[in-house]
């Protein structure tokens, strides 16, 4: 099972166990990583599971698609390294993967 690291604004680290072929949001909520809300359930229909992927992942984690990039107008603070964390699917090449949970979802 690859490993996740989330970091949430306040520094604090939640490293999880994650599922192949599941998201990494879907592992976020399962964890109960704080600041992870995924109101939409993954249907890339809201901005509230928001990440930013550590720089280092971020060809590792692959493109966005241009509705993840319309969707990404919605989220707060959005940085060069956002992400959705419903479009991450989790692969064993993602194992040591860090995301960093924003200060509030929008």
């Amino acid at each position: 099972m690859p490993k996740i690291t989330y970091i949430t604004h306040d520094g604090v680290s939640h490293p999880v166990e994650a599922d192949v072929g599941s998201t990494v949001m879907e592992n976020a909520i399962r964890n109960s990583v704080p600041g992870i809300d995924a109101e939409c359930g993954g249907a890339l229909a809201c901005a509230t599971c928001h990440v930013y992927v550590d720089p280092a992942w971020v060809a590792v984690t692959g493109s966005l698609s241009p509705m993840e990039e319309d969707m990404l107008d919605f989220a707060y603070d959005v940085q060069p390294t956002s992400r959705l964390s419903c479009q991450i699917r989790v692969e064993p090449k993602l194992d040591g993967l860090v995301v960093r949970v924003p200060e509030r979802q929008a």
